[in-house]
Formats: C-alpha cells, sequence, structure tokens
C-alpha cells in the first residue's frame, strides 16, 4: 500500500471524495470574462498551444489545465503535491529518503506533440522526470516511468532554473531536444542540453542518443532562455560564463540540425546587444532572433536587438569553418573558434570543402564548436522595465512584436529595419506580476495568449473593431488597422476588400485624414423652398458603375450627384421635415454622405423658419425678425417675417442685417418705440399723462389707424386710447389718454412695462426695457421725518388732516400741510452703561430723529455729555449710533436729541458711567491647547455692549450671559507654554489683571488606559495614567453613537450643546449627552482628577441596539482616542448581563439561605465587561463577598448573619448585584436556622484508615523496584568500562606501530634533503598555492594599467574602500555568505573562491576573521546536528571550512618557517 502511495501522481493526503470536489469546483468554477481564465489560489508555470486544434495547455503547481481557444476550462488534471525531496532520487519506499516530504510539483516543461496527439509535461519534483497525456483529455495519463533512471530526469528539479525544450518531428519519429540549467546535487551528471527518445520501451531516455558532454557544468553554469526551430534547425539561447575562472556572464545562440541525433552539429556564438547587458527573453520571427536585454547592469531597463537569421547562420558557418579547417585560427591569427566545455576534442585542419560535405558534422568532426567572434545588432527601442517575454508577428508586410515586462504590462511595438516604437501598452496582469516568457499567437495570428502566475489572458492582437470611428481609428496609430471608408469600419488591410485601390483604405499608423465635409452652398435654407446644396468632400473615393452616393438629412434620403469631390443633394420637401423645437425658429438635421448603409463623412445642417422668428420676442418682432442669424425680412404693414422678397405687393420691406448690399436695414430701420417724452415717475391716485416717442413712421404714411397704450399692471392689463403726434418726417409722440392709477402696492415704488400697438394687435417694437413707475408717498414714509426727507422730484408732503400720513402735494387739502415735524421720540437706548473714558457706540432707536445726519450732527447728548454720531450708521428719523464722550464714574442721566432749535426729544431711559474692575482668575492655569474655561471676578462686568475677552494675545470666546461680577469665556490654543496676561475690553477700553496671570502649561499626555471593555450600561472605573493631568479644567470620557433619529428612536433624550446659562445660578454639570452638527449624538461622563498622573473615569452609558462610532478622552480642547491612549487597544461595549432569580419559584419569592453556603447565581456575559473586583453586591445592609465570576456564574460569601433590610425593602433583604450602572434585584433572601455540628461518622474512619494502608504498601513496592533497575544499571556500566580500555589499548598499539613507520619515513626524507636542504617558499607564493590550489597566482590581478585605464583608476579605488568598509561590518558578511551558499548555481568552486578572497581582504584583520569564522562553524555545527554529524569537514563543501584551511595555513606559515633547519 505505501508504494502504491508513493507512486501515485497525486501524493497529497486527498480522499478520493475531496479529489471529486475540487474538479467539480474547477469544472464549474464561473468566468467573470470570457477573454480571461483564472483559479484561486493556483499558480501558473507555462502555456502550450496545440496548433491543430488550436486549444491550450496550462502546466500549474499541482493542477494540469486543458482550455479551448476561448479560454473555457475542458478537463484538469492533479499533478501533486507529491512525497518527494531533491536530495533523492525517485523512490518506492519511503525508507529510501526518510527526508521526503510533501512537496509541490511545479510544472517545469510543457509540449505538444502533434504527431502523437501526445501533451509532454514535466514537473519539478521526482528529479524531474517527464510523463506524457492525451491532448484531448490531459486527465488521461499514457505514459508514467515506474522506476525512472538517471537517463530519464530530464527537467530541473529546482523552481527558478529554467528548462526549455522542443519536439523535433523526424521521418518516423519524434525525439525532444531537452536544455536544463544547473539545480540540485543530483543534477551535477545531467548534460545542460540532450536529445531524448518521445516513444519506445524507454521514453525520455537519452540512452544511445546526443548529449553535449561538459567537463564541469557548474564552470559555464547555463541558463537558458528559450528554444526555438525553423525547418533545418534548432536555435537555444542561453547565458553563461567562461571556462577556467572567467566570472563574466554573456549571452549566446547555439544552432543544432534538426536530424542530428548526436548532437554533432553543435555551435554557438556569443549575441551583443551594443550598450547592453544580458539576455532576458527571445523569440524567433520569420528571418529574424528578436531578443531582450538587460540595460547595462542596473536591470532597471530593458532593451530590444534584432538578428538577422542570415547573419546568425553566417556567423556559425564561420566559426564551424575555421574550426573544421584552421583550426579555429581567423586570418589574422587570432582564436576565432574552439571546441568549448571542457571536453577532449579540439579544432582541426580538414580539407577546405569539409563544412559543405558535413553540414551537420559527424563523428570526426570537432564538437561542440564555440564562436569567440560576437554577433552584435543595435537597439531597437529602450523600455522602462525589464521584459520578460517576446512575440512576434509578420502580417500584411509588417512586423509587430508583443514585449511582456515583469510589472505585468504587454507592450506593442511597431517594428522597422532600424528602430522600435511602442504604439500601445496595457496592463494585463496584476501589478507586479510579470509576464511569462510563453507568449503565444494563435494560428489565426488574431489572438494573443498572455500567461502570468494568476491568470490567462486572450488578448486581440489589433484591436480594430474598438475603435467605433474614423477618428480614433486613425488617431489609435495602429499598423495593424486602418479606416475601411465604404464599408464603415476599423479592420485590418486584409479584412477591407477594397484596400489596394486609392481612396479606400486609411492606414492608421500614417497621418491620414478621416473623410470630412469640408464646405456647404448654402449653409442655410429655408424650410419652405426645396432647393439643392453642394458638399465639398476631397479624397472621395471611387465606386463602380452601379454604385452610387446619396446624402441623408435624418430619415430622408436624397440621390447624391458627384463631380470629382463635389456632391450636389436636393433638400427634403417642407412635409417631410421635423417641426422646429418649442423656442426655436430653426430645425436642424443631421446630414450624411452614404453609401449603401455605411456614413462617409457627417454634418448638420439647419432649415430655418422666418414665420416662428417674431414669437420668440413679443417686445420688439421687427427687430428679432432682421437682426437673426438667417436672411429674414420684416413686412411692417403686415407685421410678418419672411425670407426673400416675399411682402405683399406694395408693401414696403425693413430688410434683414445681412443684406450688406442694402443701404437702410438691420434693426435701426424697424418701427419702434425710443422711449418716453412725459417723466417716468407717476403718482398713484393723480390722473396723469403719459406720452411716448416713435420712429421710422414711413412705412405706415398714408395709412389711417388707430393707437393704443398698454400698461401691464400686476394681475391686469390696461388699455389706454392714444393719438399719434408727428414731429417730423419719420418721428412723432404717442399721447396716451389720461388716467388714475389705484394698484395695490407692497412697496412705495411699482415699475409698469408700457408697449404701443397699431390698432389692437400690431405691436411697434420697444427700443429697450420700457416702462413707467408708480409711487405712493404713504409707503415707506411712516412719520414726518421720512416724508419730508423723501425725494423732492416725488412732490411727498406730511398731511395732517384726519390721520397724519404722507401724501402727493395736490392730494392733500392747503391747510393741513405740516411744515414741521414733532419733536423726536426716544424709545430704546443700548447699552445703559459705559466707561468713562467713553468712546462707546450707543445705539438710539425711536422716530422724527431728523431728516438728514446735518440735523443730528451736534444734537445728541448721553448724561448730559456730548455724543458724537457716526454718519455711516445713522437711519433717517429711526436710528442714531453715537460715540460718547468722557466723564467721571457714577455719571448718570437720559439721552437727548434736539433736532435744530426745537425742544430735545428725551429717552425714559438713562445712560450710566461706570468703571469696570478686574479682581481675580479662576484657574490660574490650563493646557496650550486651549479650552480651559476661565471665570473673571470683578465688579461692573456688564458695562458697555460689546464685551471681549483675551488671553495674551488670543481672544477667549465669552460664555453669554456677561454677569456683574464674573466673565465665564473658554482659552483657545497657544503655541508654546508660558504666561499670557488676562484683560478684557469693554467697547474701547481695556482692562487688565496684572496680579494673576494665566498661566498655559503643555499639554498633558496619556500613555495608559485599562481596562479597554465595558457593558453597554457604563459606569466601569477606567483608570487612565499620563503627565499633567491635573491642568485639565473637564476630563470627560465620551462616546459618539450613530444617528440621532436612530437613537431618539431608542428613547434617549439629549441636550443642547451650549445650554444659556443663568447670571447668579451655580455651575452645571457636563451634559450626558448632546447632539453633534454632524448628526451623532454625544454620551460623556465626567473624570475625576485623582493626581497629575491619573485620572478615574466611568465608562459611558450606550443603549442597546446603539452602534458606538468613537470613544475618546476630551481633555478641554484635546481629543484623544482611547485606541491611541491604551497603547492600540479600542474599547469594546459588551451587552449587558443577565441574571436569573435567586429563588426558582420567581423573583417574588425568598432564597433560603444556610449560614456558611456560598451564594450560586447563574447568568450570560456575567464577565465580558467587568472583574470580580468591580462587582458589588448586597444583601439588605450587609455586602456579599464576590468569590469567583465567570461567564455563566457569579459565587459570592454572604454574612455570617442575616442583614437588615434596606429603607422600604419590606421584611426581607433584597439580593442586588451591581456591576458598574448595571442594578439587578435578584430578590429577597431568608436566612435559615444554624444546624448542629455532628460527629465524624465511624464507617468514614474506618475507610480513611484502609485507604492510607493501602497507599503505603504502594510505597513500598515501588520502592524495591527502583533498587533493583539502579543494580541493572550499575552493572551494564561496568561492562562498558571494560570494553572502553581493551579499545583504548588496541588503539595505542595501533598509533605506536605507525608513528614508528612514520619516523623511518622521515629519516629517509632527511638523509635526502641534508645536501640541498628542504626547499620554501616566500610567503606570497605559499599563500596564493594554498588559496587557489591548482592556478598560476591570484586569478584576480588588477587590470588599470593599460592605455585609457588610468581614468577610472579613482572610481575603481573608491568601489574598493566602500567594499572594504561592509566586509568590516560583521551582520553583512555573515548574511552574504549564508545568502551565496543558498544559491543552487553557487558551485563548489566558486565558494572556495570567495572563501580565498575575503581571507585575502580579512588578512589584516585576523581576530576579525576569527570571530566571522568562530560564528559561521557554530551555524555549520548546528546545521549538522540534524543531519549526519560524522560527515561534517569530511570535505571542503562551504565557505567556512575553506576559510579554516586558509586561517590554518596563515596561522602555520611561521611555525614552518622556523621549524625549516630542524626538519
Amino acid at each position: 500500500m505505501l508504494t502504491d502511495f508513493l507512486q501515485a501522481p497525486v501524493m497529497a493526503p486527498w480522499s478520493p471524495f475531496s479529489l471529486h470536489l475540487l474538479l467539480l469546483f474547477l469544472l464549474l468554477l464561473p468566468l467573470t470574462r470570457a477573454h480571461r481564465f483564472s483559479v484561486p489560489n493556483a499558480s501558473f508555470n507555462h502555456l502550450v498551444l496545440a496548433p491543430d486544434q488550436g486549444k491550450l495547455y496550462v502546466g500549474a503547481v499541482n493542477h494540469l489545465f486543458q482550455l479551448s481557444p476561448e479560454l473555457e476550462m475542458e478537463s484538469v488534471a492533479i499533478t501533486g503535491p507529491v512525497i518527494d525531496s531533491p536530495d533523492c532520487v525517485p523512490f518506492r519506499d519511503l525508507a529510501e529518503c526518510p527526508q521526503a516530504q510533501l512537496t509541490d510539483n511545479a510544472n517545469q516543461l510543457l509540449l505538444v506533440s502533434s504527431r502523437a496527439q501526445e501533451l509532454v509535461a514535466c514537473g519539478q519534483v521526482r528529479q524531474g522526470v517527464c510523463e506524457k497525456r492525451r491532448l484531448g483529455d490531459v486527465t488521461q495519463v499514457l505514459y508514467q516511468a515506474e522506476d525512472p533512471g538517471d537517463g530519464q530526469f530530464v527537467a530541473a528539479n529546482t523552481l527558478g532554473v529554467t528548462t526549455v525544450g522542443l519536439v523535433v518531428p523526424l521521418p518516423g519519429r519524434d525525439l525532444l531536444l531537452v536544455a536544463r540549467g544547473l539545480a540540485g546535487k543530483l543534477s551535477a551528471g545531467v548534460p545542460p542540453l540532450t536529445v531524448r527518445q518521445l516513444a519506445g520501451p524507454q521514453p525520455f531516455s537519452s540512452e544511445g542518443l546526443g548529449r553535449l558532454v561538459v567537463g564541469d557544468f557548474s564552470d559555464y553554469n547555463n541558463s537558458y532562455v528559450g528554444a526555438f526551430s525553423d525547418a533545418h534547425s534548432a536555435y537555444f539561447v542561453f547565458r553563461r560564463r567562461g571556462a577556467r575562472a572567467q566570472t563574466e556572464y554573456r549571452s549566446y545562440v547555439a544552432r543544432v540540425c534538426l536530424g542530428d541525433v548526436n548532437l554533432y552539429s553543435y555551435v554557438e556564438v556569443p549575441l551583443t546587444c551594443h550598450g547592453q547587458g544580458l539576455i532576458q527573453a527571445a523569440f524567433l520571427a520569420p528571418d529574424t532572433l528578436l531578443g531582450a536585454f538587460s540595460a547595462g547592469t542596473s536591470q532597471a531597463q530593458a532593451a530590444l536587438c534584432a538578428f538577422p537569421l542570415a547573419d546568425l547562420d553566417g556567423s556559425m558557418e564561420q566559426a564551424r569553418r575555421l574550426c573544421y579547417t584552421t583550426g579555429g585560427q581567423g586570418p589574422n591569427g587570432m582564436e576565432e573558434a574552439t571546441v568549448e566545455y571542457g571536453v577532449t576534442s579540439r579544432c582541426v585542419t580538414l580539407p577546405p570543402d569539409s563544412p559543405e560535405s558535413y553540414p551537420c558534422g559527424d563523428e570526426h568532426t570537432p564538437s561542440p564548436i564555440a564562436g569567440r567572434q560576437p554577433l552584435e545588432a543595435q537597439p531597437l527601442l529602450q523600455l522602462g522595465q525589464p521584459i520578460s517575454a517576446v512575440a512576434a508577428l509578420q502580417t500584411d508586410g509588417h512586423t509587430i512584436a508583443f514585449l511582456g515586462d515583469t510589472e505585468g504590462q504587454l507592450h506593442k511595438v511597431f517594428l522597422n529595419s532600424s528602430h522600435g516604437q511602442v504604439y500601445h501598452s496595457q496592463q494585463v496582469g496584476p501589478p507586479g506580476s510579470a509576464i511569462s516568457p510563453d507568449l503565444l499567437v494563435d494560428n489565426s495570428g488574431d489572438y494573443l495568449y498572455v500567461l502570468t502566475a494568476q491568470q490567462v489572458d486572450r488578448i486581440l492582437v489589433a484591436a480594430c473593431p474598438q475603435f467605433p470611428n474614423c477618428t480614433t481609428c486613425l488617431q489609435a496609430r495602429d499598423p495593424l488597422c486602418g479606416w475601411c471608408i465604404l464599408q464603415g469600419r476599423c479592420t485590418r488591410r486584409a479584412e477591407c476588400g477594397r484596400a489596394v485601390q486609392p481612396n479606400q483604405w486609411l492606414w492608421s499608423y500614417e497621418d491620414n485624414h478621416c473623410l470630412h465635409i469640408q464646405s456647404l452652398l448654402p449653409a442655410q435654407h429655408p424650410r419652405q423652398e426645396h432647393g439643392q446644396i453642394t458638399l465639398s468632400v476631397p479624397g472621395l473615393p471611387n465606386l463602380a458603375m452601379d454604385e452610387y452616393f446619396y446624402c441623408a438629412f435624418g430619415d430622408y434620403n436624397s440621390l447624391a450627384q458627384v463631380e470629382e469631390h463635389h456632391v450636389v443633394c436636393a433638400t427634403p420637401p417642407q412635409d417631410r421635415m421635423p417641426p422646429n423645437p418649442p423656442g426655436s425658429d430653426h430645425v436642424t438635421l443631421p446630414l450624411a454622405l452614404m453609401f449603401e448603409d455605411v456614413v462617409l463623412a457627417a454634418t448638420t445642417f439647419s432649415f430655418y423658419d422666418c414665420s416662428a422668428i417674431q414669437a420668440l420676442e413679443v417686445a420688439a418682432p421687427c427687430r428679432t425678425c432682421v437682426s437673426s442669424l438667417w436672411r429674414c425680412h420684416w413686412c411692417p404693414q403686415s407685421s410678418h417675417c419672411v425670407y426673400g422678397e416675399r411682402c405683399p405687393e406694395g408693401e414696403k420691406a425693413v430688410y434683414s442685417a445681412q443684406e450688406v448690399d442694402i443701404l437702410v436695414r438691420g434693426p435701426e430701420a424697424c418701427p419702434q418705440v425710443k422711449g418716453l417724452a412725459s417723466p417716468q415717475l407717476v403718482p398713484v391716485g393723480w390722473e396723469s399723462h403719459v406720452t411716448l416717442h416713435i420712429e421710422n413712421l414711413h412705412y405706415f404714411r398714408g395709412l389711417p389707424a388707430l393707437y393704443y397704450c398698454w400698461l401691464e399692471l400686476p394681475g391686469k392689463l390696461r388699455k389706454l386710447p392714444a393719438f399719434l403726434e408727428e414731429t417730423s418726417r419719420n418721428s412723432g409722440l404717442i399721447h396716451c389718454q389720461a388716467q388714475q392709477f389705484h394698484p395695490s402696492m407692497s412697496q412705495w415704488e411699482l415699475p409698469v412695462p408700457i408697449y404701443v400697438t397699431r390698432g389692437e394687435i400690431q405691436r411697434l417694437d420697444n427700443t429697450g426695457d420700457l416702462h413707467v413707475t408708480l409711487y405712493d408717498c404713504a409707503m415707506g414714509h411712516p412719520d414726518c421725518s421720512h416724508c419730508q426727507a423723501a425725494n423732492g422730484s416725488l412732490s411727498c408732503l406730511w398731511c395732517g388732516d384726519g390721520q397724519p400720513a404722507c401724501r402727493y402735494g395736490p392730494l392733500c387739502p392747503p391747510g393741513a400741510v405740516e411744515q414741521l415735524c414733532p419733536i423726536p421720540s426716544i424709545d430704546v437706548i443700548e447699552p445703559l452703561t459705559g466707561p468713562p473714558e467713553g468712546g462707546l457706540a450707543i445705539t438710539i432707536l425711536g422716530s422724527n430723529l431728523g431728516q438728514a445726519f446735518n440735523d443730528v450732527r451736534n444734537a445728541v447728548t448721553v448724561a448730559g455729555q456730548p455724543c458724537n454720531p457716526d454718519p455711516s450708521l445713522y437711519r433717517i428719523s429711526a436710528r442714531i449710533v453715537c460715540v460718547t464722550s468722557p466723564a467721571p464714574n457714577g455719571t448718570s442721566g437720559p439721552v437727548q436729541v434736539a433736532i435744530k432749535s426745537r425742544p430735545p426729544g428725551i429717552s425714559a431711559q438713562h445712560f450710566t458711567y461706570q468703571d469696570p474692575v478686574l479682581l481675580s482668575l479662576n484657574p490660574q492655569w490650563g493646557p496650550q491647547a486651549g479650552g480651559t474655561q476661565l471665570t473673571i471676578h470683578g465688579q461692573y462686568l456688564q458695562t458697555g455692549g460689546n464685551v471681549s475677552a483675551f488671553v495674551g494675545d488670543q481672544p477667549c470666546p465669552i460664555q453669554e450671559p456677561v454677569c456683574p461680577e464674573a466673565i465665564i469665556c473658554h482659552t483657545m490654543p497657544q503655541m508654546e507654554p508660558g504666561e499670557a496676561v488676562v484683560f478684557v475690553v469693554f467697547g474701547h477700553v481695556e482692562r487688565k489683571l496684572l496680579t494673576t496671570p494665566f498661566r498655559y502649561t503643555a499639554n498633558p499626555q496619556l500613555v495608559e488606559a485599562e481596562p479597554s471593555v465595558s457593558f453597554r450600561g457604563g459606569g466601569r472605573v477606567i483608570r487612565v495614567r499620563g503627565t499633567g493631568l491635573d491642568v485639565v479644567w473637564q476630563p470627560l470620557l465620551s462616546v459618539w453613537l450613530e444617528d440621532e433619529f436612530q437613537v431618539k428612536a431608542l428613547g434617549v433624550q439629549a441636550q443642547d450643546v451650549n445650554p444659556r446659562r443663568s447670571c447668579g445660578a451655580p455651575a452645571a454639570d457636563p451634559q450626558a449627552c448632546i447632539h453633534l452638527e454632524s448628526g451623532l449624538l454625544q454620551c460623556s461622563t465626567l473624570c475625576s482628577v485623582n493626581s497629575s498622573s491619573l485620572l478615574l473615569c466611568h465608562s459611558p452609558a450606550v443603549p442597546d441596539g446603539a452602534l458606538p462610532k468613537r470613544v475618546f478622552f476630551a481633555l478641554d480642547n484635546m481629543q484623544v482616542d482611547f485606541a491611541s491612549a491604551s497603547g492600540g487597544q479600542g474599547f469594546l461595549y459588551q451587552p449587558n448581563p443577565r441574571l436569573a432569580p435567586l429563588s426558582h419559584e420567581g423573583i417574588t419569592h425568598p432564597y433560603r439561605l444556610k449560614p456558611g453556603h456560598v451564594l450560586d447565581v447563574e447568568g450570560e456575559g456575567l464577565n465580558l465587561g467587568i472583574s470580580k473586583e468591580e462587582v458589588q453586591v448586597h444583601i439588605g445592609d450587609g455586602k456579599c463577598l464576590v468569590k469567583t465570576l465567570t461567564l455563566t456564574h457569579l459565587y459570592c460569601e454572604p454574612p455570617q448573619q442575616a442583614p437588615q433590610p434596606t429603607n422600604g425593602s419590606g421584611t426581607l433583604p433584597q439580593f442586588v448585584v451591581q456591576m458598574g450602572n448595571v442594578r439587578l434585584a435578584l430578590g429577597p433572601v431568608q436566612y435559615e436556622a444554624e444546624p448542629m455540628i455532628s460527629t465524624f461518622p465511624v464507617e468514614a474512619q474506618v475507610g480513611l484508615g484502609m485507604g492510607a494502608a493501602m497507599l503505603i504498601a504502594a510505597v513500598l513496592l515501588l520502592t524495591l523496584m527502583y533498587r533493583h533497575k539502579s543494580k541493572q544499571a550499575l552493572r551494564d556500566y561496568q561492562k562498558v568500562l571494560v570494553q572502553l580500555e581493551n579499545l583504548e589499548t588496541g588503539v595505542g598499539d595501533q598509533c605506536r606501530k605507525e608513528f614508528t613507520d612514520l619516523m623511518t619515513e622521515m629519516t629517509d626524507l632527511t638523509s635526502d634533503l641534508e645536501a640541498s636542504g628542504i626547499p620554501f617558499l616566500d610567503y606570497r607564493t605559499y599563500a596564493e598555492r594554498a588559496f587557489f590550489p591548482g592556478h598560476v597566482g591570484c586569478p584576480l590581478q588588477p587590470g588599470l594599467e593599460g592605455p585609457g585605464e588610468e581614468g577610472r583608476r579613482v572610481t575603481v579605488c573608491q568601489g574598493l574602500t566602500q567594499l572594504s568598509n561592509l566586509l568590516n561590518s560583521k551582520l553583512f558578511l555573515l548574511t552574504l555568505i549564508h545568502t551565496l551558499e543558498e544559491q543552487p548555481s553557487f558551485s563548489q568552486r566558486d565558494r572556495c573562491h570567495v572563501a580565498s578572497l575575503l581571507s585575502l581582504a580579512l588578512h589584516s584583520k585576523l581576530e576579525y576573521l576569527t570571530d566571522i569564522m568562530r560564528t559561521l562553524l557554530g551555524d555549520l555545527a548546528a546545521h549538522y546536528v540534524h543531519k549526519n554529524p560524522k560527515l561534517m569537514l569530511r570535505r571542503t563543501e562551504t565557505m567556512v571550512e575553506k576559510l579554516l584551511t586558509n586561517w590554518l595555513s596563515i596561522c602555520l606559515y611561521a611555525f614552518l618557517k622556523a621549524r625549516q633547519n630542524e626538519l
């Protein structure tokens, strides 16, 4: 069973039912977009396309997906996770690989074999073995190796190491070409390039087929980018470094003949994109290899280069020819070709025709060949993001490249021979998710499939249909799109049937212009006339003989006549036109030049109606007609607006302003009323005449007519007969009949429009706003002074007969006119007090207070002192505002106003001069954030009506009212702590409190608040700790609740934010709840200041159902969220607790309590918002001590004696639980009589004795067993000691024997060296050979001695200094070493080289190097503890082992040198 389990393709502990559910979920997964495929929590690796069917296959982690061309999922196969380890070959028994664990199976290679209709899928697990599945259904496995050999290890077993491949169709069979990078310990024997079988008894085996033999794969570290093929060859693009410690990586392309199963034809040449870095992605387009390179060494940009395939093949053929015929030497004697990868083959000298005789090599030809001369190309394009995928398409004679970058963007590039241009970019994958190199174009060339780690997208190669009109199509500048004129849509060139003909298909990438109507003749047309218009349309395409254009005026079609680029169409008849829109004199129709049902060009055309113009402006029909946009004329006698010469015979027309050839034309030629000849002001109730000027009467000469004046009074139209008085040839006066007007007026002036008609319906134009103004003297003049101050042209007088009033002069009897007004009447003065310094503005309200300011300039006294009136605030007869003069303190008296020489008006109220005094201040300090309620005590503080307080230079807003002995204000924020003088301004007089300044202190700080939970009933004590808390005037704990309407529905009553206080009343407590302007309800509780570092607050109550929005501390003007004060812990409200009655019979029945018993109270949610120490339980006037509080139970210890009931609670004490504000009464408690204490039962005494005896027997038995085991362990220990002594004796004998042999050999060696001495190297040579064995000197020597390199010396020295500084950082150095050793591609040779270089760099700091080495050795020991400790330090496999070797070599040199003469 275990063997079957390990061999199954799905190794995770999936049950069959779970697998079925997963498959059903994936198959029924709803796709929100038809052109995208994604699966939650899936990670995609590879994408391939079946060429003949169009189906797609997605290789993902633990899955294979089969998709339709529309990205609809057809089937899914589960491929993992698998119990595996990269350190083990595929196994059957788990005991063969104890470190194996459940491992995700990422897809490393995915290929399609069209001939066999198979899908080749290679995973990461089981050393990269492959399997074959049916193309029609990927769930069907056609082949899976049961016990694969190392020849069947295909893909890299490490995620991130690329594997590429090709299915090569040969006559009768398919082969597999696979290239992969170096990955893991077990991959060192797998060649980087192999030819493998796809059929036969051992598919995927490379036995008997070609391999790229490499001496040491880790030396080159090939990293493959892509694999491509054409009709004859396969190409592999990769990056690698050179042999023999050449650490610089370069880009290469290798070529192999498709029929070469032995890889004799392998040739590679370097690729260089001028000025760029390494190749990152590639694509083989027809005749061209496209490569995306990183820009320099920063990897921050990318460049695209194109390598013609002919040049590439030519470079490879040249390398092959040189290696075949000249030993790899070029014409200049330099080595231009060689045999690479450390094999025994070398370039040879064969006959000159060998390259042609053996185009794909043979057994005797050298292989693998590497050219030394790079093939270089210039960048076609540079981008700002690294490129991860390249694809290309040749269509319509153009080459389009598709570039996917590492940020999930797809760029479409138009390529020509010298440069490329990005014409469209779009975000395809999620931002930051790189586009996979598997960028595929479907068989039709219409769609592009884009793969990222999370999704597959289907994107149109040319999104021509998405451009709805010609303008957007041409603005897109898409080289694959153009506007097909006669089809009326944006298409690709092949989709436009007449694209080869001129003016038929407009290419989007060129500077083309859409077909348009350049001009119209005429530009407008009267709707009553049937005529023709001419359209100028440049670039009009030609049609066949039986085809035609037509014009569409809205829904009316008219056949078009074409003459070159001019099109003539007939206008629609009047009955086929829609009516004019309401309020308009024309109708505008869309005009389109059509071919069949395609709009070629469009504009708008207006048909105007002159007869509709005169209705647009009733007050001036003639002026409106002749000044319109159209050529309309006015017939003055018949009052019609017409087009053309359409006035009745004999009637002279007023011509349109657009008739430039006619001298008299336009609005000024119309018969019109120019204005009033009589006064505009007309009194109400008096018969008045109205006369008007009229011009251009020559149009009516000789025609009798009646004239009327029309006045538009409120609610009715008044007609007055009129007659014409001609004053000249073209002008005259219209005299309206005299008339009295009695309109109902709410104001003293009423504008009334007036106009004139000839007859009753023929209205003459008004030049402008023509009206008369009716006025009533009684309106707005309530007293004599107002009346006499009115405008003199109104002739208003104060009439004293009957009811005194202001009337029009002729309407008042001569004897009733009053020339002098009554004395002033003073009703109100405010304020009633002021400072002795004066300067206070006093407002005096009354009547007959003068007719002009000059009347009151020096007419006002206050308490006998002159008061200077302010002209800007004076209101005739009604108000005087004056500024008081200085007076002695205590001066009091009335206000007097004396107009001219008349007796003064005297006020009933008296004004008093009093001196305000500031005495004290409370409190005397507060936080600089402000908000402190400041009480200023003093005397006569109600002086003046404008009182303002200040603290320093900051205002202190006063809380009304100002009381005689106290002013309350609230301080404003201050920038910095410090003292500030408090002063009050009474009008313009200032009083300072110099003896007691106010001190701004630093703002309080909250550092801790707990607990952070409470019941909704509130009342829980919250302890708040901080600094400077005693300076807060009123600390509050507040909570914001939801919308006030919801809160009202819950029955919560809220108070106003700023309730008005009264003088003498005690200070009110802060309100429990107030409404905020935002609609929220703020409920607060007042905190008590325990000390400068502790506040005690009670949580505010929150009604059930209300939603707390915010809990915060209000420290005067400061607001601190509870979460900020409690270290990020927000305040939480829990539902109120519920307790069951003590008695099961109900809350009214007493609970019988036996003395000494603990009370158990059941409930729900008891400890959610309180602790047991905070719970208070009372039985009458006694306390029940709470012992335990759980979620559902409360245990308390009642008093021993029955407590007394509290007042009014009945005869029995009540059991009451108090949890904060939540008070629960659970019923009365009745104490029972205490029973007598019984003696200890005999049966219990017997049982206790027997139990003690059994316990003693068990202890004795355990003691005997322990002694027996101890003696046995001592005997085993003595036996081990004897064995160790024997072993020590044997080892000593062996050592003595070996030492004797060693001394004999040393004697022989010494005798041989007596004459010549022992050879000893200098320290430099000694260190180089110890650090870099097998090399002559250090492999990295300074290279700045050549010509032109001197300028780089400073830069290099600076860089080396910075590197030295980094190496002196222990954290950096340890991190660098661990990071390097974790890289799969970092070979053993690389580790030794880097360790030796570090030894050289730190050679002068051996103590620091020793510290680094001690830390690394500790890490190495900890690593081997979990594996096999015996393998530690066996081989130099890690950097720390090489560092230890170098360290010992350094330390031994001085000793060896000193001892060389003694040896």
